[in-house]
């Protein structure tokens, strides 16, 4: 990191972003925070995220990731980093016993621009999935399919997501292992329809220091009783191996994510991003 990313990434002396007023003022929280920092503004260049003058929403879905990718968002916008505009968004999808005051009181105490919305998607989740099985699938293309049409409506240009490290991880080996292919969670894609951007600006950040990160900041988490609540989920064992490797080989993961950005199609199988029958040797 160089001089002028350091002293970007400084807080002005005497002056403190709002949002942190009862963060731990401790080193170790500091130089979390700075890192949580850099790795966002890293992904957000890297994958040319923003434009000036757009107006993003950001999903927020009251666990720590989503906290703590608007946190981080916000903290950049502070400090001149982020040249778009930022609108919460929580889609309160009528799960049993959803505390429905803690988003706005949190929002709001803060002075938050957000928006929350009102859409009853678990009871056709549950009315279409039998019971005992996984209601991940179909409860995510809901909630993503009211998301965009939020977003349509609010002007804005992309949908930010608070997916991880951990996340990208584990979709590609849930793929691999029981989908036959290779892909993973893309930090930038375009809707179907051509009109919203998905951005992960949390791409390069550890689960682990997002799990800090919430601790630290105090954010009132609210449990997912749908899906969380559910035992034995593909991901769950995808997260256990990871967890295994990483303990075993530590490093691994930031390792297999360098993978993920540095493939060599000529070294794979698939003959449609290869042309493997125009190889011959040289005469």
């Amino acid at each position: 990191m160089g001089i002028h990313e350091q002293d970007a990434l400084s807080e002005p002396e005497g002056i403190s972003f709002p949002l942190y007023r009862d963060a731990p003022s401790s080193v170790e929280f500091n130089k979390l925070r700075k890192r949580l920092l850099r790795l966002t503004r890293q992904a957000i260049e890297d994958y040319a995220m923003a434009k000036p003058g757009e107006r993003w929403l950001v999903a927020l879905s009251g666990g720590k990731d989503s906290y703590g990718l608007l946190a981080v968002l916000l903290d950049l916008k502070w400090r001149g980093l982020l040249p778009v505009d930022l609108l919460a968004c929580n889609l309160d999808q009528g799960q049993p016993n959803f505390p429905k005051n803690v988003l706005p009181d949190y929002l709001n105490a803060n002075g938050i621009a957000h928006r929350i919305e009102y859409r009853d998607t678990y009871s056709v989740v549950t009315d279409k999935i039998a019971e005992g099985n996984t209601y991940c699938s179909l409860c995510s293309r809901l909630r993503r399919g009211h998301l965009y049409r939020i977003a349509r409506e609010e002007g804005c240009s992309s949908l930010v997501l608070g997916h991880h490290r951990e996340d990208i991880l584990e979709t590609f080996f849930m793929n691999m292992f029981h989908g036959g292919r290779l892909a993973a969670m893309p930090p930038k894609l375009m809707n179907d329809e051509g009109d919203v951007m998905v951005l992960r600006p949390l791409a390069f950040c550890a689960e682990a220091d997002m799990a800090k990160f919430a601790d630290g900041m105090k954010f009132p988490i609210i449990p997912c009783d749908l899906c969380g609540s559910q035992e034995g989920l593909q991901r769950n064992a995808m997260k256990a191996m990871l967890n295994d490797i990483e303990k075993r080989m530590p490093g691994r993961k930031d390792t297999m994510l360098r993978a993920l950005a540095n493939t060599r199609p000529s070294h794979l199988l698939d003959r449609k991003l290869f042309d493997f029958a125009s190889l011959s040797p040289a005469q």
